[in-house]
């Protein structure tokens, strides 16, 4: 019977060997230390995952055999280890970058626990984050990077961590940043999106684009106690997007307010709006009733336009509709469009109070950009509507357009065409006068002109003679022009017509030091309707009959000027007075123009045959009828200047100061050699000056006539001379005065420029977590104002304004020797603090014994809110407006204001 071997394992077989001699004991551990290093140093470069224990590799011992109890492998089975062979593929490291440490007293690196520790002023970089803090600490195992402030020798907490990353930046008490997942935990942060401070207590940072908040305050006052804020939970902040949030209340100076909102909502873009509802306002009127104004929808198009569409709604029935648009091309145009329309109800259906009035008005602003194209323009100002909309319109509130008594609107193309002096302008333009409610309308005109001409100038330029300087210019005018009214609008007794005009002049010098002007002036004017006069013998008037045929007349004038300028020097050797200096510039004129009668037809106006009355075929043209008879007129006039040097108080002062006397006084006249009476005209007179430093401007005017009136008070061929005794008859004056003067008129300047500073100053600027401006955020969307208003007393003074006005005319044309109007307008300001300011505008009339159109007005700087009160406490139009709201755009609709509406009585 065979003897069967052992299946020893080799724990056994290691257990033997180390019973039988302590020597081998000490043989073995330096074969397995040795191995051990080997084997180790074979694959340092593999991974650890990726190393499998060799099974059934045995360790040879000498002097011990175990090839008799082993089962052991084939050796020609076993590959050898490839001591060569690399992974191609490396693991790849979490930190794609390196980052960049900094800090002023030190950086602390801690191999063992994987840490980096930077203190005072610490810095690190990482790709696009940028991370300051008093202290910063670096977890390379985690991922994780803490900051934190430091607290100073004061006890105050400093260096608060300042987290950026894609533009997006805030300042925090503390936070902890994962690398890895780009997430973070921060505590107490404070940020800026598109105006809107918003303060977290703890947030959580998803990555770049959403935040969540928890318990967040969010404001437009950057004081450090806001005057007022939104306090709201779970909220949701994309930034450059949205915030979003639940249950909000409204603090004011931390006083928490009734003012509770179940949602909040605050959109934010840089690009443009975006479209939203439009809150309205709310009142009462007495004839009305309540009503709700300027609610509507607005809608944010595109880029280039927007459309905001707003309603009124009244309780007695009556309603309106506004349209408003704004549209805007870089580089070519921009412009705006209002329609407004209102079905205004007074009394009540079925009583004789009942009244229904439906008016509208638009406005249109089109300009184009200054380099969209140099040679052609095309511009559109339009103001047209109901006569009595501002009078009677129950939602508009421009004072200055409820006492103006005309629109006028155009609508322009103008084309240059490049390499010929000619210019074309096709225009469609608009007259309403709203006491009249008369309308002048031109739908269209057409001018082409053409710029002076030199025929006769030599090619280098030089104009050496008369003839050099002959110039020619040609005009085309051409016009359809309707006139009518509101209650009567057509277009059927539109006027038609179309004018050329050339003219040709040149100038010379005759003895020395005058100048003569020679002009010659052809005139033809186009018709496609004239009128025929017959006499109806039945009816025993005159009838008109329009015959619808091309028709045309010619005039021509000619005429010669000759002006010269004589100065005058008065000195004087005594005295501060220097000089006085006359500046005189004469000039007379000779105009000759033909008689065009045979342009006239004869009529017989009554039974007697030979009773006839002159008329012209082109009566009502819109370019007029010829001229009729002879005119050979002489022109003269006088214009006057004079100036004064006068020296200076200060004795260092060497050149003498020049002051204007009189900016002007004229004369002017003209005498009618080919009449057979009344030749002379009246002698206009004017004359200007300015005083006290330009702040004192007087102005005055008078026509003076030489002929005296008839009992019955026409003109008659009798100068006054000889009538009563004065050379002239005053039969028109006026004299106005203006002055301006404020606080800072009567106070004397500082040598210290600074010294005359205003108090207030602006903040400066600073940035926060999300790429918004953190301290100065006066700009156009936030606030109104571009600085920034410190509140300090004054003292014993307030800055102020006033300005005033007076108005004085005389008439006595047909002697009724009358004052024709007398009144004194002024208005001011006064800054009773650098954010209180108290406006008034008023007047009196003398003539008529009361006072003129008032209007007050108060402004309240309240930081980040605004306050205002305007009153007309008097007059057709009584009302009041008062507003207190948020100055931000974004938190516009946080508002209250009341007005009241004037009773409006529709006729």
């Amino acid at each position: 019977m065979s003897k069967t071997k052992p299946n020893l394992t080799f724990t056994k077989i290691l257990f033997i060997a180390l019973q039988s001699n302590f020597k081998y004991i000490v043989f073995v551990f330096l074969f397995l230390g040795i191995s051990c290093l080997s084997i180790n140093a074979q694959n340092i470069s593999q991974k650890r995952d990726s190393l499998k224990p060799v099974k059934n590799q045995i360790v040879g011992i000498k002097g011990f055999s175990f090839s008799d109890t082993i089962n052991l492998p084939d050796a020609s089975t076993l590959k050898p280890i490839d001591t060569t062979k690399v992974d191609s593929i490396q693991p790849k490291e979490f930190l794609e970058d390196n980052i960049i440490k900094k800090a002023s007293d030190y950086v602390q690196n801690d191999f063992i626990n994987k840490k980096a520790i930077l203190y005072n002023n610490a810095e690190i970089y990482y790709q696009d984050i940028e991370l300051k803090a008093g202290t910063i600490t670096i977890d390379y195992e985690k991922n994780l990077a803490y900051a934190k402030g430091i607290i100073d020798s004061t006890g105050t907490y400093v260096q608060k961590p300042k987290f950026k990353q894609a533009g997006q930046e805030s300042e925090q008490d503390s936070l902890v940043y994962n690398f890895k997942n780009e997430k973070a935990i921060i505590y107490n942060t404070s940020t800026v999106q598109e105006g809107v401070i918003v303060r977290g207590e703890i947030t959580k940072r998803e990555n770049d684009s959403v935040f969540y908040l928890d318990k967040a305050h969010f404001t437009t006052s950057t004081k450090e106690k806001p005057d007022y804020e939104i306090v709201t939970r779970n909220i949701k902040l994309v930034p450059g997007k949205k915030i979003v949030g639940g249950l909000s209340q409204l603090k004011l100076a931390d006083v928490p307010t009734p003012a509770v909102l179940p949602f909040f909502y605050v959109p934010l873009t840089k690009e443009r709006s975006v479209s939203g509802f439009l809150i309205p306002t709310w009142g009462e009127n007495s004839n009305q009733g309540f009503f709700l104004q300027n609610g509507g929808y607005y809608f944010a198009i595109n880029d280039y336009v927007d459309l905001a569409v707003l309603g009124d709604v009244y309780t007695n029935g009556s309603w309106g509709m506004r349209f408003e648009s704004n549209y805007s091309v870089r580089y070519r145009f921009s412009g705006n469009f209002s329609l407004r329309f209102e079905n205004l109800i007074t009394g009540q259906r079925g009583f004789s109070s009942y009244n229904k009035r439906n008016n509208f008005y638009v406005r249109w602003s089109h300009s184009p950009s200054t380099q969209a194209s140099p040679n052609s323009r095309f511009s559109v100002s339009v103001n047209l509507g109901s006569s009595k909309y501002f009078q009677e319109s129950l939602n508009e509130y421009n004072i200055s357009q409820s006492v103006t008594n005309s629109f006028n609107s155009s609508i322009n193309y103008y084309k240059k065409f490049v390499g010929t002096p000619f210019n074309m302008n096709l225009a469609l333009t608009h007259s309403q006068n709203t006491n009249t409610e008369q309308i002048d309308m031109t739908l269209p005109s057409l001018q082409i002109g053409m710029d002076r001409i030199y025929p006769f100038a030599p090619k280098s330029g030089a104009k050496k003679n008369a003839i050099h300087n002959i110039g020619l210019s040609y005009n085309f005018d051409a016009q359809n022009r309707v006139s009518t009214t509101d209650d009567s609008f057509s277009l059927k007794d539109a006027k038609s017509g179309a004018k050329h005009t050339v003219s040709a002049s040149t100038n010379m010098k005759a003895l020395k030091y005058i100048t003569l002007s020679p002009s010659i002036n052809y005139n033809e004017v186009w018709y496609l309707k004239t009128v025929n006069q017959r006499y109806n013998q039945d009816l025993d008037e005159i009838e008109r009959d329009t015959i619808n045929k091309f028709d045309s007349f010619r005039e021509y004038s000619g005429g010669v000027s000759a002006s010269t300028t004589i100065y005058g020097m008065f000195n004087f050797k005594k005295g501060r007075l220097q000089a006085i200096r006359h500046v005189m510039r004469p000039s007379v004129s000779f105009n000759y123009r033909p008689d065009f009668s045979y342009f006239y037809d004869e009529v017989q106006q009554s039974e007697d045959p030979n009773d006839l009355a002159e008329y012209s075929r082109f009566d009502g043209g819109i370019y007029g009828s010829p001229s009729r008879g002879l005119s050979s007129s002489i022109g003269l006039s006088l214009n006057n200047t004079f100036e004064a040097k006068m020296m200076s108080k200060d004795s260092t002062t060497t050149e003498p100061k020049k002051i204007t006397l009189l900016n002007n006084l004229n004369f002017s006249t003209s005498y009618n050699v080919a009449a057979d009476s009344l030749r002379w005209s009246p002698v206009r007179v004017t004359a200007g000056t300015s005083l006290f430093d330009n702040q004192l401007s007087l102005n005055a005017s008078a026509t003076l006539d030489p002929y005296a009136l008839s009992a019955s008070g026409r003109r008659i061929n009798t100068f006054n001379i000889n009538n009563d005794g004065s050379l002239f008859r005053l039969t028109q004056a006026n004299m106005s005065a203006s002055y301006s003067l404020s606080s800072d008129t009567f106070l004397k300047k500082d040598a210290d420029p600074k010294k005359n500073e205003k108090p207030g100053g602006s903040q400066s600027d600073g940035e926060s977590l999300f790429g918004n401006d953190l301290t100065a955020r006066n700009t156009k969307d936030d606030q109104e104002e571009s600085t920034t208003k410190v509140a300090k007393l004054y003292g014993a003074t307030f800055p102020w304004k006033l300005s005033l006005r007076y108005n004085v005319g005389y008439s006595n044309s047909n002697r009724q020797n009358e004052i024709s109007n007398n009144s004194l307008q002024f208005s001011g300001n006064v800054e009773l603090s650098p954010k209180w300011s108290v406006g008034l505008s008023s007047g009196y009339d003398f003539k008529n014994k009361g006072i003129t159109f008032t209007n007050l007005s108060f402004e309240r700087d309240l930081d980040s809110w605004r306050m205002s009160f305007n009153w007309v406490p008097f007059g057709n139009s009584t009302t009041y407006y008062f507003f207190i709201g948020i100055k931000s755009s974004v938190l516009s609709d946080i508002k209250y204001d009341k007005r009241k509406v004037p009773d409006r009585t529709l006729f």
